[in-house]
């Protein structure tokens, strides 16, 4: 059984920053990649940040230089801090775990984390 738990989501001013957090706990499953994607109401939903368990990053270009992701690989959490937060940036946030189970590719979400960001 796989689980992806958030945390950290919640209020912020703009120009305020938030932590979020997700941990990835599986037997069995060799995690690959963890990643956040966020969802806003009537909007689809889109990649804001992904990290390898080597470390290569990518982000979403209305990220670049607010949103920070790193990892613990010792203890499959990954976290995004998110600087300079915009109205723009509030969404239900949802982490992504990519793997392997065997010889089968699978990915697992979160149930995602309410980002809130107003003044």
């Amino acid at each position: 059984q796989v689980r992806v738990v958030e945390s950290g989501g919640g209020l912020a001013q703009p120009g305020g920053s938030l932590r979020l957090s997700c941990t990835v706990s599986a037997s069995r499953f060799r995690l690959y990649a963890m990643g956040w994607y966020r969802q806003a109401p009537g909007e689809e939903r889109e990649l804001v940040a992904r990290i390898t368990m080597s470390g290569n990053t990518n982000y979403a270009d209305f990220v670049k230089g607010r949103f920070a992701i790193s990892r613990d690989s010792a203890d499959n959490t990954v976290y995004l801090q998110m600087n300079n937060l915009k109205p723009e940036d509030a969404a239900v946030y949802s982490c992504n775990a990519e793997g392997t189970i065997g010889d089968g590719v699978v990915d697992y979400w979160g149930r995602g984390t309410q980002v809130t960001v107003s003044s």
